[in-house]
């Protein structure tokens, strides 16, 4: 049983690996991070390696006539020169570029997409308005509130104001510490508001 396991491993692993060298032509090498990189950046001007590390025969020579007078060498074999060590020169690293562009449209287009699904919620999913919200009934409902001397804050169980018992300011009803329920000279409340 042991032996079997072992082969079934053996087995998968060669088929795997033969899958993927099959796959690719040739096993791929990764590239090592830990050596210096060529890279275009304004706050790091001089990079640690040169953009063209592999030189052709022509750029070989250049390099020879480098080492001469400069005087000798002509604009364009400066330029050429430059971009052996450098891809790009800091006038074209500042240039702007069109990429607002495309974050502005897909920016506007999220936002355009998430009208669309607000339109459609509003009319296939949400139903009419409550007549609650008519100003007739909000009429209605101020005048009944005043009509049973209730303030709009009073209306809810927990806001309620403080108890007046002789000119004196008692504990309010919805005070932490205040009992489940007391009777005073005349008044019942409890801890929610009057009875």
């Amino acid at each position: 049983m042991l032996a079997t396991r072992v082969f079934n491993l053996i087995g998968r692993r060669a088929i795997s690996t033969s899958v993927c060298v099959r796959a690719h032509g040739s096993v791929v090498k990764s590239e090592d991070y830990a050596l210096p990189v060529y890279v275009d950046r304004r706050d790091y001007p001089l990079p640690d390696v040169a953009h063209v590390k592999n030189l052709s025969a022509s750029q070989k020579a250049l390099k020879e006539k480098e080492k001469a007078s400069w005087s000798s060498l002509s604009v364009d074999e400066k330029v050429e020169l430059y971009r052996l060590k450098f891809n790009e020169s800091f006038a074209e690293m500042n240039r702007s570029t069109n990429e607002w562009k495309t974050i502005v449209g897909t920016a506007l287009f999220f936002i355009g997409f998430t009208a669309l699904i607000l339109i459609w919620e509003k009319h296939y999913v949400y139903g009419p308005i409550p007549h609650t919200f008519e100003e007739e009934w909000v009429a209605k409902q101020t005048k009944r509130m005043l009509d049973m001397k209730r303030s709009a804050l009073a209306a809810h169980r927990h806001v309620t104001r403080p108890v007046l018992i002789n000119e004196q300011v008692t504990r309010s009803p919805c005070d932490p510490f205040f009992g489940a329920a007391r009777v005073l000279p005349g008044i019942w409340y409890t801890r929610f508001g009057w009875e």
